[in-house]
């Protein structure tokens, strides 16, 4: 049995790479559009109820942008596009449509008027003011940065109603303030001195803000975050160079008591241990974002830029282009790894501009899904020979895949369904379902009897590529505990899905434990310097 297991999710994996050619990581570079245009690329979306001490009674949302930064990239670094909209979007009543809208929009501005930072250049009689070609002059501090030659701030609005027709009012700081600022990224530490100067720099820019209609105050961040995802990136996409099937007798045990030669939990498997994101993170009151509902919120992210866009043959700081024309939807994430392992090439372009409430033209590709059907078409032969057996299918044979559907469209009855059931793809959380501290969260979520886990919203350690690779083999069909409870959802039975409880993993893990345990939760991005 465990040779059948192993072998079937070698296949899974090998189709994983065959099929996905586009994505890289949770839901970077996700669609062939969106490559074009990193600054406007969502790279992962969490939805969570607070478990930072104190802060029960709060829900964090946290938006990554700009995928796969090396932190030695400059001179110019990763700053945001100006032009754009970034969104967080909040479904209240079930309806597929956004009841509130957290709006961010960024100003970029050189030092000294817009001038930049200048040097004396020559001899006496003969010197010039010449404009230095760095965004920093000298070392930056909490204190002081004075030798910063360039800056981002941000507006926050608040959207009431569909975004494009709403009421828009400004989020102001807890000191009056409508302009917010994003600290400079971590380019090294002669510049900053050390990771943890670093971070008090950084939270500096850690506001509390004051929400329309909210008598509770919020917080907001906008900063560059060491990327909290982990995947075993390179292998994977190298035909699958390892076993995806847990090695030891449970992760991390380091027993080698699980499948012989099966992948082992290594961070050296985590090809994204050393990039950043551009985090946008928000905490707000439960109370303020439920609205009429039944507690539970359906959440995404969006970036919007103006339909036209003409460079300008003569460009400036100030003017690279000239941006022109309605705003229209660039990228979009909820749920991770929708658009690359689910929503077919023709299409995935289309998803990303697509608004939640339009999703029943993407339905079939959940109800009759190609992942596990081209695993069944191209390697079933194969594990058959191998394996001595003779399935019909190595696919989940229960059509409508009625646990998809709960899974990406509707949520579970009980746990993070709304009142009204819009079939949308929307990561939707129960905010009535207390927060689970950092040192008890099982990274497997709801399917690790942690029901304040994915899919019932997500936290940065929930480990969403086994949960994911399980889910759509057929780990619903199979009992799970549920509160304790070894309970089948009624959705199909283990005859329909054969290798439905195969512990697939990719071998990088993912621990609450290697976050940080308060806002913004994302580690202090990795140093550009030294390296």
């Amino acid at each position: 049995m465990k040779k059948h297991i192993a072998m079937s999710a070698v296949c899974l994996c090998m189709t994983a790479s065959y099929i996905s050619q586009e994505a890289e990581a949770s839901s970077h570079r996700e669609a062939p559009n969106i490559t074009r245009y990193p600054t406007l690329d969502s790279t992962d979306f969490y939805v969570f109820n607070s478990y930072e001490t104190g802060r029960s009674g709060y829900v964090t949302m946290i938006a990554n942008y700009v995928p796969l930064q090396d932190a030695y990239g400059g001179p110019n670094y990763f700053a945001l596009d100006p032009a754009a909209d970034y969104n967080i979007h909040i479904d209240s009543d079930g309806d597929a449509v956004e009841d509130l809208t957290f709006q961010f929009k960024f100003d970029n501005n050189l030092a000294a008027g817009g001038a930049g930072i200048e040097l004396a250049v020559g001899p006496d009689g003969d010197k010039k003011q010449i404009a230095i070609p760095l965004k920093n002059a000298g070392g930056i501090s909490a204190g002081d940065s004075s030798a910063l030659n360039f800056t981002e701030q941000y507006t926050l609005n608040l959207v009431e109603g569909p975004v494009r027709s709403g009421t828009t009012s400004a989020i102001t700081g807890s000191g009056g303030e409508t302009n917010f600022t994003k600290p400079w990224d971590y380019i090294g530490d002669k510049t900053f001195g050390s990771s943890t100067a670093y971070q008090d720099y950084a939270n500096q820019y850690i506001y509390n803000i004051s929400v329309p209609g909210c008598s509770t105050e919020g917080k907001v961040f906008v900063g560059q975050r060491s990327d909290p995802f982990a995947v075993n990136l390179g292998e994977s996409f190298d035909l699958v160079n390892y076993v995806p099937v847990e090695g030891d007798s449970s992760p991390g045990a380091g027993d080698g008591g699980g499948f012989p030669g099966g992948i082992t939990q290594d961070k050296a498997n985590d090809d994204l241990r050393n990039k950043n994101v551009t985090t946008f993170a928000l905490e707000l009151p439960a109370s303020c974002i439920v609205g009429d509902g039944n507690g539970v919120i359906g959440a995404w992210t969006t970036a919007y830029v103006p339909q036209a866009r003409i460079q300008n043959p003569n460009a400036t700081f100030e003017k690279p282009e000239v941006n022109g024309g309605a705003k229209v939807q660039i990228s979009r994430l909820s749920n991770p790894l929708v658009n690359e392992v689910v929503i077919g090439l023709p299409d995935k372009d289309r998803f990303s501009t697509a608004a939640p409430a339009d999703d029943g033209q993407f339905a079939d590709y959940v109800t009759h899904p190609s992942f596990p059907e081209l695993l069944n078409i191209l390697f079933r032969d194969a594990v058959n020979n191998t394996l001595g057996t003779n399935f019909e299918t190595i696919a989940p044979t229960n059509f409508p895949r009625t646990d998809l559907i709960a899974a990406f469209l509707t949520g579970f009855p009980g746990v993070n369904q709304q009142a009204t059931v819009t079939p949308s793809e929307m990561l939707r959380l129960n905010t009535g379902i207390p927060a689970v501290p950092a040192s008890q969260q099982s990274p497997y979520g709801v399917v690790g009897d942690d029901l304040a886990g994915f899919p019932n919203g997500r936290r940065p350690g929930d480990d969403v590529v086994d949960i994911a690779l399980r889910v759509v083999m057929g780990r619903l069909c199979y009992e799970f505990p549920v509160n304790g409870t070894p309970t089948n959802l009624g959705y199909c039975e283990p005859a329909d899905a054969n290798v439905g409880n195969a512990p697939f993993t990719d071998g990088a893990p993912l621990s609450a434990t290697d976050l940080d345990e308060f806002f913004p939760y994302l580690k202090t991005p990795v140093a550009g310097s030294p390296n």
